[in-house]
Parts: structure tokens; sequence; C-alpha cells
């Protein structure tokens, strides 16, 4: 049986470290998804969805909103509860959630916000060039540290990430945009 045996040497030697799942010393990537844990969805998700539809939600009714729409494939019904963002006078979602693709060609949906439900038409948007500038405009909107919360991003810039580091990052964690119309 060998022994392991350390020397003082290592010992001084600079270990690296990882952060974000990114080892230390290579650039992390200026914007990178950081999602609460799946089980702490699950619990808050459902109270959401209660507060939003109640008066008790409070001014959080207007930064919140809950979208209620039907897979395309199997048919089974969603209450979403997401972060408003208007943004140049329209309404949108932000996200990279697999829910996403059932706004993809376009999908009918009711909108709760603010207490009201109206019927609108959610349009996936998922091309990074025209999604970074939407998700530039949120971090605009709420400063970066609240951003980090709001987009479910971490974001490793002191301001606004560069329109090319936005894109990219929509490229490769599937950011995308629900543009959300009223149904005429």
């Amino acid at each position: 049986m060998e022994r392991c045996v350390t020397s003082p040497a290592s010992l001084l030697r600079p270990r690296s470290r990882a952060y974000a799942g990114i080892m230390a010393g290579q650039s992390a990537m200026p914007v990178e998804p950081a999602h609460p844990p799946a089980a702490m969805l699950r619990v808050s998700n459902p109270v959401m969805r209660g507060l939003l539809r109640s008066p008790v939600g409070g001014r959080m009714r207007r930064q919140f909103m809950v979208l209620r729409f039907f897979g395309r494939r199997t048919g089974r019904r969603y209450d979403v509860p997401v972060v408003a963002h208007r943004l140049d006078g329209e309404l949108y979602a932000l996200t990279d959630a697999a829910w996403r693709n059932n706004f993809r060609g376009g999908a009918d949906v009711e909108v709760t916000l603010d207490g009201h439900v109206t019927r609108m038409r959610g349009q996936l948007l998922d091309d990074p060039e025209a999604v970074a500038p939407l998700y530039a405009r949120a971090i605009d909107q709420f400063g970066v540290k609240r951003a980090q919360r709001m987009l479910g991003l971490k974001i490793h810039t002191p301001g606004t990430p560069a329109p090319e580091a936005l894109a990219e990052a929509a490229q490769r964690y599937h950011l995308c945009a629900i543009r959300l119309t009223v149904r005429t």
C-alpha cells in the first residue's frame, strides 16, 4: 500500500478554484444563467400564482405576471409566474425555460398582470441579435445587481454587458423573449 506524501512546496503552489463551473484563470462568460434550485421553484411558484391573482399581492402584481397557456403537443395547461418586462411600450417575458417553445410560431395566452386578465398572443423571439438588446434594456432598467435576481442571470461585469456578450449568451444559453400583444 502506497502512502501519499505532500511536499511543502506543493502546499505553496496556487490551486485553481472552480467558480460557476469555470476554472479560475480562464475568462468567465460575462453573462451566465443562475437559476434558483428546482425545489425552491416548486414551492414558490404556486405561492406566486396565488399572490399575483389576489389583492394581497400588492405592488408585486405590477412587476410579475402569470402566463396561462396550453402545451403545443401535450395540451397540458401551464400557469407560469414570470417578471413583466415593459420595454419600448411592449410587454415581454424573458426566459430560457423549456416551456418557451410553446410560443414558437405564436400561441394564445391569458396574462394576469396587476390583477387583470387579458387575452394576448405570445410570439417567441429566439434570434440572439434580436434578444440581446431586450436583455440589455432590462438590465439597464433594473440595475446589474437586481437584474441578476429578476432575470435569473449571473452578470460578471460592473455595468450592462456589451451587446456582443449578451448575443453570445443568448446563443449559448438559449435566452429568449416572448413578445405579448393584445389579441384582436
